[in-house]
């Protein structure tokens, strides 16, 4: 990209989270993100350029200094910091205003710095020639996949449900959402493929923020926030079609949409317990007895069929558990070391530079994080190192990842003898994949009192209803299986 030659015409609208909006490039697989304000501060911006600037490098420098360390530098993507014309910068707000969730109009883009984080676009993973079919991507948000240690929680239940399945309560009561989602990170975290199977289909069930599908970069599969319309999967089924056309399982020529849909799934599963090198590591379970099964998952644990119970230590779920596990205290048992740090700095304000509270995200501050010593000895440096370890951790529950899967030909298949083996039991045809961990930014160190307050609303919440859902919530969705088969049931009349 020529920086001093930008056209806002050559910029779509791409989504956008809380804290940034994404913009993408119609021809090169590049993605702009930049940074978005409250709607009140639109004639004020709340800080200087070098305040943005400095904010965009301290992602980049946390990305690729702690959390590509943490969870292998093959998987994340830190990208660069970019300083954009300012008129090209207030003609693409323009551009893309129309095109923007009126929900997230709250929030405007930042048009007074020029800074943005130039990254690869990834739901569009590379060219490819006419002649053979789009990438397929798809966007998961895995979110926690283990239940916290007994030691340090007040509320027992904690132990027993995990976070988002109780969150997915709290969410339905406050109306955020119409239904919850029957999705268990615990299920997917659990290096069980059977586990795994059902983990997803019920992201496909009721995608809300945690699961996308795109297809040559378009989103084909999705949910929209406070809808009462459920994701048609039928639409799915129809972009998924051409890419399993072989198998057994067929109605006057066509594969089921129910075997589509279990091979589809199958790619995902083997894609995220793959190492991304051939090699298989050793499976490992880094999680104590106990906590790796959520009571509340509907998959009851007695009847999964014997197979692997952990994670390959060298596929992508292993790397962002591990990183997860850097909590070992629980919001509740981290928060009086936060109220120590605060009141330090409120003591010793210059120390906020010392204990690299706002960074710099360097070598060695992971350094001082992996190094901190596993007991209390009252210090507040070792305070600050728990709730470096906490912040980190956050990061990696709140992780994106983005799975790409490229369709290959024959020709490549007789080609690579050991992908081929992997993929043989998948149909044809078969997959090249590769995934990325997206989404890494520091979380704040003022934001862990709101962290507090949420949690025990969650919790409370939860123990209040004992896990049932309010009255006037809608009701779950038909099984997408049933969906896919009545998909089937068209195809008997479709002409031959």
């Amino acid at each position: 990209m020529e920086l001093d030659k930008m056209d806002e015409n050559d910029w779509k609208y791409h989504g956008e989270g809380n804290k940034s909006l994404v913009v993408s490039h119609v021809q090169v697989s590049r993605v702009l993100r930049l940074l978005k304000y409250p709607a009140e501060d639109s004639e004020n911006p709340p800080q200087t350029v070098e305040q943005a600037f400095r904010q965009i490098q301290n992602i980049v420098d946390f990305s690729s200094n702690v959390m590509s360390s943490l969870l292998g530098d093959k998987f994340v993507h830190s990208g660069e910091v970019v300083k954009l014309p300012l008129d090209f910068v207030r003609q693409l707000s323009i551009k893309i205003q129309h095109l923007r969730p009126a929900w997230r109009c709250d929030k405007v883009m930042d048009i007074y710095s020029g800074c943005a984080l130039c990254l690869p676009n990834l739901t569009s993973p590379c060219p490819q020639p006419p002649t053979h079919s789009p990438p397929l991507c798809v966007e998961i948000k895995p979110k926690c996949g283990f239940l916290p240690s007994p030691k340090h929680v007040s509320k027992d239940m904690k132990t027993k449900v995990c976070r988002y399945c109780m969150h997915q309560h709290y969410k339905v009561a406050h109306g955020k959402w119409k239904r919850r989602s029957l999705y268990c990170p615990l299920d997917l975290f659990s290096g069980n493929r059977q586990r795994m199977h059902f983990a997803i289909r019920h992201l496909i069930e009721e995608p809300q923020n945690n699961f996308k599908v795109f297809k040559g970069g378009q989103c084909v599969y999705s949910s929209k926030e406070g809808g009462d319309d459920p994701p048609d999967v039928s639409v799915l089924l129809h972009h998924l079609r051409p890419y399993f056309q072989g198998g057994n399982n067929r109605i006057n020529g066509h594969m089921t949409g129910k075997a589509v849909l279990n091979d589809f799934i199958q790619v995902l599963v083997n894609a995220l317990l793959s190492s991304g090198g051939g090699a298989r590591g050793q499976v490992t379970d880094i999680r104590g007895e106990g906590r790796s099964f959520c009571q509340a998952s509907l998959l009851n644990k007695e009847r999964i069929r014997h197979g692997s119970q952990g994670l390959p230590s060298d596929s992508v779920l292993f790397r962002i558990l591990q990183t997860q596990m850097l909590d070992t205290l629980d919001i509740e048992g981290l928060y009086p070391l936060y109220r120590q740090v605060e009141q330090h700095l409120q003591d010793f304000p210059k120390d906020r530079t010392r204990l690299q509270i706002d960074g710099p995200y360097s070598e060695a501050f992971l350094e001082k994080v992996q190094k901190c010593s596993m007991e209390d000895d009252g210090s507040v440096e070792f305070a600050a190192a728990k709730i470096h370890q906490y912040r980190i951790a956050m990061t990696a529950k709140d992780c994106s990842l983005m799975v790409a899967l490229v369709p290959r030909g024959e020709e490549e298949e007789d080609d690579d003898e050991d992908l081929s083996s992997q993929r043989r039991p998948l149909r044809s045809p078969a997959f090249s994949s590769s995934v990325s961990i997206l989404d890494l930014d520091p979380k704040p160190f003022d934001s862990i009192p709101r962290q507090l307050r949420l949690d025990q609303k969650i919790v409370s919440s939860y123990l209040r209803t004992g896990g049932a859902l309010p009255k006037g919530s809608l009701s779950l969705l038909p099984n997408i299986m049933a969906s896919a088969e009545r998909d089937d049931r068209t195809l008997l009349f479709h002409p031959m």
